[in-house]
């Protein structure tokens, strides 16, 4: 009957889009924030990453968004914000907290999901800076290894709902599987200090993991030298920008990682021409260019540790002849010549007449 039938006949087919999760961690170091507000104050640069967010979610109505706040002792949900536990009365009754008092009124001016998130982000970030004590301003490094595992862990965790209990992302993500990732995750890191040795281990963790899953971290760095984000950006195939002017924030967003994984493909995106790959020694915390490193389990020290022994694993360190003074190998004596014959400038040859000139 198609044989006969000279009409086209099309197939109407409907390709669901996939989700893009962006979790953002944003470096609240009250020290580096302080050096930074005659330029960009961090109440600008919230207002200006709750524009990024918008723009992400007016992408697809299936993006999703999760903001992470990177303190100086510890790392805060700021979107979504943790489910509050209901307190149980003596009569066994819960109590009824689906609507709090500070919930934001729907305004025809704005669209409920952006009022919802800004209302969560601004109320979590005044929370987090009045709980912030002066014992706690002493501490100047950054969690930001606690804020990455956080976002991944959110990342695999959404994954999971949509691809079913059974497969994680990391089983998904996998080259030998044909069916595409239930989820583009990638994780944006705002950074306003530098990268603390201490912190070396647990973020190259994390680092390794979210390159497995095969999720990109991007990172802009509006102040300060992070020399591990430079590492986490090329291990995972992320962005790393360098803010010569911490003002234009927005437009370092919009313009340069507003992109998903999916789409860079399609792009030409920005690129970093150095990167440190410097590392940071398990003895002492210290990066360093040149060290020890154990062939079994890859610690690096920036000195020989004690008898030898990997502080690590224990295994035994081969240094060869390293320590040990070089040979001093004598150097033959050549023959010295002797001026005869009134300095004429001959050899001496034992012979009573003198060798003749031509």
């Amino acid at each position: 009957m198609d044989a006969v039938d000279v009409s086209e006949h099309y197939e109407v087919t409907t390709a669901e889009e996939t989700p893009s999760l962006l979790s953002i961690v944003i470096d609240t170091n009250p020290r580096a924030w302080a050096a930074l507000d005659n330029v960009l104050s961090i109440s600008k640069a919230i207002a200006n990453i709750l524009v990024f967010v918008n723009a992400h979610l007016a992408f697809s109505n299936v993006n999703q968004v999760a903001i992470v706040a990177a303190h100086v002792n510890r790392a805060v949900w700021l979107y979504p914000t943790p489910p509050q536990t209901s307190p149980k009365d003596t009569s066994g009754d819960v109590h009824m907290n689906d609507v709090s008092s500070d919930s934001p009124r729907n305004s025809a001016n704005k669209y409920p999901q952006f009022a919802q998130i800004e209302t969560a982000v601004l109320g979590s970030m005044q929370k987090l800076m009045s709980e912030t004590t002066e014992q706690d301003l002493e501490a100047t490094t950054t969690q930001l290894s606690g804020a990455l595992t956080l976002a991944l862990c959110h990342i695999n965790k959404a994954s999971q709902a949509l691809s079913g209990a059974s497969s994680s992302l990391a089983e998904v993500a996998q080259p030998s599987a044909n069916a595409a990732p239930p989820m583009k995750g990638r994780i944006l890191v705002v950074s306003v200090s530098d990268s603390e040795p201490t912190q070396y281990i647990p973020t190259m963790n994390a680092v390794f993991a979210a390159a497995h899953a095969q999720v990109a971290i991007d990172t802009l760095s509006l102040s300060g030298n992070p020399t591990f984000l430079q590492q986490a950006c090329f291990n995972t195939n992320g962005t790393f920008l360098a803010a010569a002017n911490p003002k234009g924030l927005l437009t370092y967003l919009m313009f340069g990682l507003i992109a998903d994984t999916e789409a860079r493909q399609s792009l030409i995106t920005p690129t970093h021409d150095t990167v440190d790959f410097r590392a940071a020694c398990f003895c002492h915390g210290k990066v360093v260019d040149r060290g020890f490193i154990c062939s079994i389990c890859l610690s690096i020290f920036c000195e020989l540790p004690e008898n030898a022994e990997c502080l690590t694993c224990g295994t035994k360190l081969a240094l060869g002849n390293y320590g040990a003074k070089p040979a001093v190998v004598p150097r033959k004596k050549k023959k010295k010549k002797r001026i005869m014959n009134g300095g004429s400038g001959r050899e001496e040859t034992g012979s009573a007449t003198g060798t003749p000139l031509r």
